[in-house]
């Protein structure tokens, strides 16, 4: 066995960090000949039971042998890692290539022994499972495939570790020693067991974050004012429920607190634990903060100051260092540039933000990249009146800034089984991770609601400070992906409010059927009418008449809503003319009443209401419920008093586009989490619009219950598929294959193409035809004219060689040389829709497959659908009823219906080869001709290369900095 340590290069890909079952991080390398020290000191601090677990015998010290060997690899046949905190080492693993007798050897021996030693004072955190995921990704990278363990019966922890993996194994028991052996391949369950530690470890990481036991605050003032001092007022204010330490280097040693708040020159001064730090002193200072805070065993850090990568390159160089620096502390950072973080949970009620109010208590889970938007969300959801009457609150706020470290999918996973939040409202302006924000949307969508807008849409680039991964997918693309993940896209702000409070309170509907009841005609046809335009299926508007009392809106709201024919209920109201102020608030308050008591007597149905300058209303009703706001209160984001909130001023009542207003749907002691508040919004438009975001979740909730399957063809040669590929690719990094390969390809997956000879002179055109048989097509494939049969390039139904000749002269007439038009003969296909099947691998969000009609008007409109790889059988379904030309595949205007099963088995082949192999990065399809009996593929092309790696199905790491 060769034994340079120099034999590979040192690799540096294998660094990663990782957090563990507590929250906290650790950082993942491999191990060198410069660890010697550090391995002698870890093995000093390790208790003789462990090792000798590790030894199998009484192993005291390590002896220069030793530590030579466990330091000195070739990392390829022995490789180490090591897990290290503030650089020390904490944990180890190793592995030894071993051949079919156990001893040592090299390549192609695929099998290796592995071992562990973890710190007795780390045991239990999760460092060996993490371990293992790496060092099993490493083996894999290196050819081997499988791994071998002999542990004692007594060593049941380390048993649990093997076991629970969830790889194939096989176990033997034999000289008192228990031998492990099991496959590396990642299997289905494996996968489930490394997302599930996954989501443990980093929800846990947040919650550190969110509900801390006490907080200190780096960087308070001596004097009001600035950014430190009002977050320390700020949280002292909301009434935090742990300890509360205000820090600044610069106070006077006899100074003992600010504000009744005790205060240190250092948080190494602070006697106790600090969980949380939030800093907020300028950047050049950051780093000997973080020092002292890791040296004190602060858990997490909110960095305030700005400086950072949004300010330029220095910047971002700042910012990596700050999280590395963080990082090997075991601490996680929100921020830099932060606004934030709000629990309003009565046993934390943290207020570590800029917010000088505290939100009301309620369901949502509220994430914003920009602290200016999360300003706006946070009072569009605090206020009344020209604003939301905030009776629906905030279970927990975070804004991370430049997302350097948390970001919204470590959000995600803490919000999942977060049992005080409902619903998610997101404004994010970058996604760093498509794929795995996907797989957690999903999840996360299946148990309750999440709505998204993205800004920045169009920018073309990623907002400064966010480092994010390129992605050559169209927004439009990214929307749809979003959305069969169970996301809910709304492009305003106003939208995420809107369709956020309705579900935060109101049930989900059982479908599109919709009633209408109001006073008023107009706004009832005007809610008809917005209810067509979203899909939805309105019943005839019930008019109340404009002199209709509570007692009749209450008996029509309870009449439609024990109807079986409807879904959901829209109630438009406008206020009664010639009331005095007084008695239209009386009328007001009567009015939320009935519809309150008419929503209870018959539960299970969302109801909306939608007014028009109903500001006694909307006060009446804010004013029912025990934490409503009341004159003078404060709203956050604003500085000082009673200020409207920024970005969201001057919102008149009346005007379409001021946030909606929540009804009340109880007394005056209804508690802000009472189920059954009823949402009320200024606009038709908006109300309906909400309303079908609602139907399109409750849907995509039902279908996900039964998510289909990928089905298993048996004329799949999947073996002879992958051997066609590395040959292919053995010519080169990245290729397009010819017509012969792209046939013989796509045959390996029962997809058949039909054939096209090339027809350079009449006389190789005539050959063709006499070859393929006529009725035949004569077609120009130039790129300028290729699948553009609306310029004319296309000539169809050639009975004999004489159409043909002449339909040759034509187009050589008409566009140039044979050798300009490249023309082909083809075989006449039977006549159907054209349509276009594309799979593409994106190097950020995989692979997607693509379904749309062919022709200019599609691609005019951009009439596409979009899946993620694979794709089940109800997917495929799906995928060719959602693009709004589809009426024309299903006997459009009387014309006959096409074989759409057939068109959704062909998407599932092109599915399966490309989640089959990753190496095919593109397939497209054009024209595929539907006809009423089959499908025929008239044009075909693939791309081959080198597949981009997917992190998804790797070890579990942080993102690298």
């Amino acid at each position: 066995m060769q034994s340079a340590p120099d034999r590979h290069e040192y690799p540096a890909h294998w660094e990663a960090d990782v957090v563990l079952r507590d929250g906290g991080t650790a950082r993942i390398r491999p191990i060198t000949v410069d660890d010697a020290e550090r391995l002698v000191s870890f093995y000093e601090q390790v208790s003789d039971e462990s090792k000798y677990y590790r030894f199998f015998a009484p192993y005291p010290r390590l002896s220069a042998k030793d530590v030579h060997r466990f330091t000195h690899h070739d990392f390829v046949d022995r490789v180490g890692l090591a897990a290290t905190i503030g650089g020390e080492f904490i944990a180890t693993v190793r592995y030894d290539r071993i051949g079919a007798e156990g001893l040592p050897a090299s390549a192609p021996a695929d099998e290796a022994e592995v071992a562990f030693l973890v710190q007795d004072a780390h045991q239990g955190r999760g460092v060996a499972s993490a371990l293992l995921e790496h060092i099993g990704a490493v083996a894999r990278e290196r050819g081997i495939r499988r791994f071998a363990a002999e542990v004692l019966p007594a060593n049941t922890k380390m048993i649990k570790v093997f076991t629970d993996a969830g790889y194939t194994q096989k176990r033997s028991f034999e000289d008192g020693v228990v031998r492990l052996e099991f496959d590396l391949e990642p299997t289905d369950r494996s996968l489930a067991v490394q997302y599930a530690r996954e989501q443990r470890a980093e929800a846990r990481s947040v919650q550190r974050l969110l509900m801390p036991g006490s907080v200190a605050v780096i960087g308070a003032g001596r004097t009001p004012g600035g950014v430190g001092r009002s977050v320390l007022g700020n949280i002292r204010d909301a009434g935090f429920t742990g300890g509360l330490y205000a820090v600044n280097r610069a106070l006077p040693e006899e100074l003992k607190d600010l504000d009744g708040v005790p205060a240190y020159r250092s948080v190494r001064d602070i006697e106790g634990p600090v969980d949380l730090a939030v800093v907020a002193v300028p950047a050049d200072h950051v780093p000997q903060v973080v020092t002292e805070c890791g040296e004190h065993g602060v858990q997490g850090l909110v960095v305030i100051s700005a400086g950072y990568a949004e300010s330029g390159p220095e910047g971002r160089e700042r910012q990596r260092e700050l999280v590395r620096h963080a990082r090997a502390y075991g601490m996680r950072i929100i921020g830099p540039n932060a606004f934030g973080i709000i629990n309003t949970s009565d046993g934390v009620r943290l207020n570590a933000s800029l917010a000088p109010e505290m939100p009301r208590p309620g369901r949502i889970g509220l994430f914003a990249q920009s602290g200016a938007i999360g300003i706006a969300l946070l009072s569009r959801l605090h206020r009344r009146g020209g604003g939301v009457t905030g009776v629906t609150g905030v279970s927990t706020f975070v804004s991370s800034g430049n997302r350097a470290d948390v970001s919204g999918n470590d959000v995600l996973q803490y919000w999942y089984d977060d049992p005080e939040t409902d619903v998610v409202l997101m404004y994010l302006e970058s996604i760093g991770n498509p794929r795995k924000f996907t797989r957690l949307a999903r999840r996360t969508a299946a148990a309750k609601p999440l709505v998204v807008v993205q800004g920045a849409r169009h920018g073309g680039a990623a907002p400064q400070g966010h480092a994010v991964r390129a992605t050559r997918l169209p927004h439009a693309t990214v929307s749809a992906l979003l959305r069969q993940a169970g996301v809910i896209r709304v492009d305003t702000i106003t939208e995420l409010v809107d369709v956020g409070l309705l579900l935060a309170r109101q049930p989900l509907p059982a479908g599109p059927r919709v009633a209408i009841l109001g006073n008023s005609e107009s706004l009832g046809l005007l809610t008809y009418d917005a209810c067509l335009s979203e899909g939805l299926r309105p019943l005839a508007p019930l008019d109340l008449t404009t002199g209709a009392t509570a007692e009749d809106f209450h008996a029509a709201l309870s009449r439609v809503l024990a109807d079986d024919a409807c879904d959901a209920v829209v109630v438009t109201a406008i206020p009664a003319i010639g009331e005095s102020s007084v008695g239209e608030l009386v009328g007001d308050a009567l009015l939320a009443e009935a519809l309150r008591s008419a929503a209870a007597e018959v539960p299970g149905k969302p109801v909306l209401v939608v007014h028009v300058e109903l500001g006694g209303l909307a006060e009446a009703l804010s004013a029912a419920a025990s934490t409503a706001p009341q004159a003078g209160d404060t709203v956050p984001g604003a500085a000082g008093g009673a200020h409207p909130p920024p970005l969201s001023a001057s919102l008149e009542r009346g005007d379409p586009h001021r946030p909606a207003e929540r009804l009340p749907t109880a007394g005056a002691a209804a508690a802000p989490d009472d189920v059954g508040l009823i949402p009320a919004y200024p606009a038709a438009e908006r109300a309906v619009r909400a309303l079908g975001e609602a139907v399109k979740y409750a849907q995509w909730r039902r279908d996900a219950a039964e998510p289909g399957k990928v089905p298993e063809y048996e004329d799949i040669d999947e073996k002879g598929a992958a051997q066609l590929i590395d040959g292919l690719l053995a010519r080169g990094q990245g290729l397009t294959l010819g017509t012969e390969e792209t046939c013989e390809l796509l045959g390996k997956y029962g997809i058949g193409v039909h054939r096209a000879l090339p027809a350079l002179s009449p006389d190789d055109a005539a050959v063709a035809a006499d070859a393929l048989g006529y009725p035949v097509a004569l077609k120009a494939t130039a790129p300028h004219l290729r699948h553009r049969a609306d310029l004319g390039g296309v000539r169809l139904d050639l009975a004999d060689e004489e159409q043909l000749r002449r339909a040759y002269a034509e187009l050589t007439e008409l566009f140039g040389k044979p050798q300009e038009l490249r023309p082909v003969v083809q075989g006449m296909a039977p006549r159907g829709v054209d349509t276009v099947v594309r799979a593409v691998i994106d190097p950020a969000a995989g692979a997607v497959l693509s379904f749309g009609l062919a022709g200019a008007a599609s691609q005019l409109l951009d009439d596409t659908a979009h899946r993620i790889v694979p794709v089940t059988d109800r997917e495929a379904t799906s995928l060719v009823r959602s693009i709004r030309t589809a009426p024309l595949l299903f006997g459009w205007r009387g014309s006959t219906p096409v074989d759409t099963p057939a068109l959704e088995e062909l998407l599932l082949r092109v599915s399966r080869l490309v989640d089959d192999h990753p190496e095919v990065v593109a397939v497209t399809l054009e024209p595929v001709v539907v006809a009423q009996r089959g499908v025929s593929v008239l044009g075909a092309s693939v791309r081959l290369a080198p597949p981009p790696a997917r992190d998804d199905l790797g070890p579990r790491t942080l993102p690298a900095y």
